[in-house]
């Protein structure tokens, strides 16, 4: 639409930070939209799963934020136009405390994509 591009959410594995053939897919998509509209800037958000020391996750996050931008400036995107940051487990999609499941906490280790301009 014009406000939103919806997109599956970028999953990734358990204490890894590379695109999955799943996150590409998504992430293409998210390239084809920036080079339609070339004055969209994105902001992606990294988080991890409660498992893990919190510096430990915000290190992990950031390195999946990273790796998330450098996939799309791959493709031909500015880097001007693709931001990231990683959040760590302090903003959890499932908030389950201590009593996850696997599939909780794959939910949760994910990039999303925030529309800056």
């Amino acid at each position: 639409t014009e406000k939103e591009v919806v997109l599956k959410e970028i999953n990734f594995e358990y204490n890894k930070s590379n695109i999955t053939q799943d996150g590409a897919f998504e992430l293409d998509k998210l390239v084809q939209v920036l080079k339609n509209n070339d004055k969209l800037v994105i902001m992606v958000k990294a988080h991890t799963d409660n498992r893990g020391s919190d510096q430990y996750n915000l290190d992990l996050s950031d390195r999946r934020a990273k790796s998330t931008v450098q996939y799309v400036i791959s493709k031909g995107i500015p880097a001007s136009r693709i931001s990231g940051k990683g959040y760590g487990e302090s903003e959890p999609k499932v908030d389950c405390k201590e009593a996850c499941t696997e599939e909780e906490h794959a939910q949760n280790r994910r990039s999303e994509f925030l529309i800056v301009k």
